[in-house]
């Protein structure tokens, strides 16, 4: 067989192996929509027209947490340093709504300056995945992870630690990662003193498990409102959306609901006004 053939044999193998493999993967765009959802198999982001969201200025009882997260991401949606944030605290205060609230009202300030990404929780192993896709894009983007937490026996915490700053690349300059929990540390008690318990040096062992939520710069506590707080929240809902119904039996309904519900939350009141909007005729948009 002389040097032609061989080539041409050579030729039509490679040919073949490159229809075999699988094509390389697309970059992800971030034009078209102002939030995303992260999908890592196949790797892509959905665009989401309509993000379902609470005006900034109708998150009452928060007014400190609001104003430390606007400040940090607007300084990050201008180019300055900002810090990755952990929003904890008790169930239905508002930290994902306030998350959503916020981007929007950054990129009401400067228009399409921020792209809001959310990725699942079962979907945070493939954050270094997401990351470099990122990396050197023009836009900034907030990834935000809602109700993060880790069990006993989950991993996932050590490829969240290393991707947020302790990777060889370091984060992208052009990324935020926000996160919500009711956790302060991302994990329960038990499992960090079960840590204590078995293992030789409990302290390390506890330090290993708590060390990721030292990963977020900026901590943002959420607590449970009082009743007067409560009120403000259901009076601004009818106020905006204006529901036609006298002040008094407002707040004497309002009280019932938190009653049948065991709790006062801004959820709490947010469902209220939905049912009250429903039985009154009246949409919520």
């Amino acid at each position: 067989m002389n040097d032609l053939n061989m080539l041409a044999i050579a030729t039509r193998i490679a040919e073949a192996l490159e229809r075999l493999a699988p094509p390389p993967p697309a970059r992800i765009g971030l034009d078209g929509a102002d939030a995303f959802v992260w999908h890592p198999d196949p790797e892509h982001l959905q665009p989401v027209p309509v993000v379902a969201r609470v005006d900034f200025d109708l998150l009452l009882g928060i007014e400190r947490p609001k104003s430390l997260l606007l400040d940090n991401t607007m300084r990050f949606a201008a180019g300055y340093p900002a810090n990755n944030a952990m929003l904890w605290g008790a169930r239905g205060t508002g930290k994902s709504s306030l998350v959503k609230a916020v981007h929007a009202a950054a990129n009401a300030r400067m228009p399409g300056s921020l792209a809001l990404i959310e990725i699942h929780r079962a979907d945070i192993a493939t954050l270094d995945g997401l990351l470099s896709q990122l990396r050197g894009a023009k836009r900034r983007c907030l990834i935000f992870c809602d109700d993060l937490s880790f069990e006993r026996e989950d991993a996932d915490y050590k490829a969240l630690k290393s991707v947020l700053d302790g990777g060889i690349e370091g984060r992208p300059d052009n990324v935020l990662f926000y996160a919500t929990s009711n956790r302060r540390h991302l994990m329960p008690r038990d499992m960090i003193e079960n840590e204590r318990a078995v293992a030789i040096n409990p302290s390390e062992a506890a330090e290993e498990k708590i060390s990721l939520s030292d990963r977020f710069g900026l901590w943002i506590g959420f607590h449970n409102i009082d009743q007067d707080t409560y009120f403000a929240m259901v009076v601004a809902y009818a106020a905006n959306f204006g529901l036609v119904i006298s002040e008094a039996e407002l707040l004497a309904e309002a009280k019932e609901w938190t009653m049948t519900r065991g709790a006062r939350s801004g959820r709490v009141a947010w469902q209220f006004i939905q049912d009250l909007a429903g039985r009154l005729g009246t949409t919520v948009t």
